[in-house]
């Protein structure tokens, strides 16, 4: 008989955790507590470590038209506009790592990953369908709904995000910690910012106290901000926030054209705060696993948070394809013991590199800058090596 997975939210890592079970063999079935799924979250950056994954599972190709490839990975000062580094991306990615470097919103992603699930298995997954916790039963687990439904498989996967509630009854409350950040994020249409469109490219934007990231996804046609600022207190860790136009513009009072641009044209402009989080001590109860931000919530500093969710989905079900039965706990066991260094890491490195542009004295930017400047001039292939580590890593095909 064909093994069965419940797998407990409907994001990224969800989503692609079924895809990849299912190549493997799995009958899967994704519960999403949201009654549609809808144009939730904003801009992604997905690293080649992440499009190599997409290729595996048959996602890249209903992902080309909605993808944009930036020329380059780009710092620039925040209120002059004056370039610090460049290096370029395009083509540049795929030839050094084994694939390029895109920028997509999240919920093209979203829908591709969904496409993708249904011309596998049809009806996976079940939307308004929310989820209270589980309970072990013989030889798997079950997940027990809201409604007090229980449903039975040999594995559930929580991937139910950073307030997940798989983590909580696994691990109990959590703390995070405010990391003394809050960030905004707006998309806007290229079309409205005419000649002050941002260049093309992933660019840093660095500032005293605060820095902003501009890319582009829906092909190039919309531009995707968010913003980084200092603060010292903050009680609500939300994602869906809404801010006030006048706050951010204040935050960025004086900053390059196309910065002020971005915030005066925005429709909507979300706030929220940054927390951060220690790795836990392991992610799995039994035939229940964690993956994605409800195992390892990382900041956007890197932007591996949708990445690492891809190689969990994948990671998971390469390792359970070498498992039977009852050797389901030891391979989440495998799963936990051969990612955790690696997700560690990323999530380390992303809290150091949070305030990394956020210089405020003269000094202390040419300190930290002018060596930044300089290797882009002179070495850009040993600025590239830094992220070999991360994007090089090798991806090998599913156990089919």
């Amino acid at each position: 008989m064909r093994r069965q997975a419940l797998i407990v939210g409907g994001g990224i890592g969800g989503l692609c955790a079924a895809i990849s079970l299912s190549l493997t063999g799995w009958d899967v079935q994704v519960f999403e507590q949201a009654s549609q799924i809808t144009e939730i979250g904003a801009g992604l950056q997905v690293s080649p470590n992440g499009v190599k994954i997409l290729e595996r599972i048959g996602v890249m190709e209903r992902l080309n038209s909605a993808l944009f490839e930036p020329e380059a990975i780009e710092i620039r000062m925040g209120i002059s506009g004056r370039p610090i580094l460049y290096l370029p991306m395009k083509g540049a990615a795929a030839q050094r790592w084994g694939a390029p470097y895109i920028q997509v919103h999240r919920a093209d992603l979203i829908t591709a990953l969904l496409a993708r699930l249904e011309a596998l298995q049809r009806g996976a997954v079940q939307t308004g369908c929310a989820v209270r916790g589980y309970a072990p039963c013989k030889d798997g687990a079950e997940v027990i709904l809201t409604n007090g439904q229980r449903i039975q498989a040999d594995l559930v996967i929580g991937a139910d995000g950073i307030h997940s509630k798989i983590r909580h009854q696994m691990h109990g409350p959590d703390a995070p910690r405010f990391t003394g950040n809050y960030a905004w994020r707006a998309l806007v249409p290229k079309a409205q910012l005419d000649a002050l469109a941002p260049p093309p490219s992933g660019c840093i934007w660095a500032g005293p106290k605060k820095h902003a990231v501009t890319t582009y996804v829906r092909g190039g046609d919309v531009v995707n901000f968010v913003g980084i600022v200092e603060q010292t207190i903050w009680r609500e860790e939300s994602w869906s926030r809404t801010g006030d136009r006048q706050e951010t513009l204040a935050d960025f009072d004086g900053w390059a054209p196309p910065i002020t641009a971005i915030l005066e044209q925005a429709e909507v402009l979300h706030k929220w705060a940054l927390f951060d989080r220690a790795p836990l001590p392991q992610w799995h109860d039994g035939h229940v696993v964690l993956i994605g931000d409800a195992a390892h919530p990382m900041l956007p500093s890197m932007a591996q948070g949708a990445v690492q969710s891809l190689e969990d989905g994948y990671h998971l079900a390469r390792t359970l394809g070498a498992a039977e039965g009852a050797n389901i706990p030891a391979a989440c066991a495998r799963h936990y013991a051969q990612r955790i260094a690696r997700t560690s890491k990323v999530q380390r490195v992303s809290a150091e590199n949070l305030q990394l542009f956020h210089k405020s004295s003269r000094g202390a930017q040419m300190m930290s800058y002018a060596p930044i400047w300089l290797a882009g001039q002179l070495t850009p292939s040993l600025v590239h090596r830094r992220n070999d580590w991360l994007y090089g890593a090798a991806i090998p095909p599913l156990n089919i």
